[in-house]
């Protein structure tokens, strides 16, 4: 009996483990197996209601780009932004081009092209905050945070990855940081990149 209970306990654990790992969701277009960009640049984020999210998470993400070693040139949102302002084909192809993901959703391939041609990159990352706040539920205290992400090939346009993921952690008296549980939330997405 008591080998019995230990299988079994053994056997919970081990799918309660495999049931929590992973991402949200994920999903990878079939050419992405064979798709490995050098040059990467992380979009301004979309926010929606979450603006005190928006210089943590563009700090965030490139971090954590920068630290897995991947890709030899990653464009910051900073960086990105200062290109935007300097640059007027810039700006407009990328106010083109993000008002027809936002409101078509649809990638222009000629506008991702020139933008790719434009910011010297192979591949751009559009960051989205599904969540960022903390909360109660069912007398719990809770801090929640949801990001997404869009890895677009430059030169055709296309999607070659998007996943989403999100994290919770309760809390009783010292609320946990945002900040640090996206950290988690973004390394566990950038673990499955393509890259």
């Amino acid at each position: 009996m008591g080998k019995f209970f230990t299988r079994f306990v053994l056997v919970i654990a081990v799918l309660s483990a495999i049931a929590c790992g992973g991402l949200r969701f994920s999903q990878l277009d079939p050419a992405a197996k064979d798709y490995h960009p050098k040059r990467i640049a992380v979009f301004p984020a979309d926010v929606g209601t979450y603006e005190e999210a928006r210089n943590h998470i563009e700090q965030i993400v490139p971090g954590v780009l920068m630290e897995k070693k991947w890709f030899s040139d990653i464009t910051d949102t900073a960086s990105l932004n200062r290109q935007i302002q300097a640059n007027d084909e810039l700006r407009k192809t990328m106010t083109d081009y993000l008002s027809k993901f936002q409101t078509l959703n649809y990638s222009d391939s000629a506008l991702s092209k020139k933008i790719g041609q434009l910011t010297k990159t192979d591949a751009f990352l559009l960051v989205a905050i599904d969540y960022w706040n903390y909360t109660v539920e069912k007398d719990k205290k809770l801090a929640k945070v949801s990001v997404g992400f869009k890895l677009i090939d430059a030169e055709t346009g296309k999607i070659m990855w998007k996943a989403g993921h999100h994290l919770v952690e309760s809390y009783m008296f010292l609320k946990p940081e945002l900040s640090d549980v996206a950290r988690s939330v973004v390394n566990d997405l950038v673990k499955e990149i393509p890259h």
